[in-house]
């Protein structure tokens, strides 16, 4: 079987619950390659989503894991069986991985929340912010990479999943462009909270005991709950969390937050506000 070059995060993301799988059952990678009439680098491929594994097979890896938790087994299979070729393919070779993972991870959400503390969230961000924020980075872009950048992002504005931002007061008055540039991206806020499917919270500076966390934080939600995930930015690149024991601390942080912010219609008074003042 040919080997992928370049396994995208949810293939990753497979690979990591099969091998969590076999090992909280006991097996060893050669136990479980004996189970499937595979060698033993066959199965290392399979556990390091360098290859794929039919429906047929992942369900007899289950059934001999004695996972009984059929829906999670279920989404497994369609993680496995999928072969979406979503419109972020066409970035590939042009932006880093790590974007078009973050879209594909979208595409396949339940939902998405935000924290943000400093910068507009992504998905709420005019083509100008946008811009501006890709051309603060430190070496710059070559010209042509940050409009497919810029591209990109609008791209993903699409999603129709339910979407929750916190956002910090700071992050609202922060200018990355003009005056005009900062008015327009405070009016596509409020524009944008208004959907069935976006809810916008705002955290004030003047709020009291505030220490929730300082860092941006994304969750995306599974076709399961198991299958989480949260987003973060590191010294590396970008960072997909999905051990359990870190999905509980991002969910706890998350709704700390949440339970500190303004409730949406006061959010959106409070950002109504700030416009008014530019």
């Amino acid at each position: 079987m040919v080997l992928r070059r370049e396994p995208t995060a949810r293939h990753l993301r497979l690979a990591a619950e099969l091998r969590r799988l076999r090992e909280a059952a006991g097996f060893s990678a050669t136990e479980a390659a004996t189970l499937l009439g595979v060698n033993r680098v066959q199965m290392s491929h399979i556990e390091a989503g360098l290859t794929g594994v039919s429906e047929q097979r992942l369900r007899r890896l289950a059934s001999h894991y004695a996972c009984t938790d059929g829906e999670f087994v279920d989404a497994l299979v369609v993680m496995a069986t999928d072969r979406t070729r979503g419109w972020w393919e066409e970035y590939r070779g042009l932006l880093p991985t790590s974007f078009l993972d973050i879209a594909e991870l979208e595409h396949h959400a339940t939902y998405r929340r935000d924290v943000e503390f400093l910068f507009i969230p992504g998905l709420l961000q005019t083509p100008a912010y946008a811009r501006a924020a890709f051309s603060s980075r430190v070496p710059e872009l070559p010209e042509a990479e940050l409009e497919l950048r810029v591209q990109h992002r609008l791209e993903r504005q699409r999603i129709k999943v339910p979407y929750e931002a916190v956002v910090h007061e700071a992050a609202l008055r922060i200018r990355l462009g003009d005056r005009s540039a900062s008015r327009k991206q405070l009016a596509q806020v409020l524009e944008r909270s208004e959907a069935d499917h976006i809810t916008v919270r705002v955290i004030p500076f003047d709020l009291d005991g505030f220490g929730g966390t300082w860092a941006p934080m994304m969750l995306v939600g599974g076709a399961v709950p198991r299958l989480d995930t949260a987003v973060r930015d590191a010294p590396h690149g970008t960072a997909f969390v999905d051990s359990e024991a870190q999905l509980c601390v991002f969910r706890t942080l998350f709704r700390r937050v949440e339970a500190a912010s303004l409730d949406p219609e006061r959010s959106r008074d409070f950002i109504h506000r700030l416009g008014k003042e530019l």
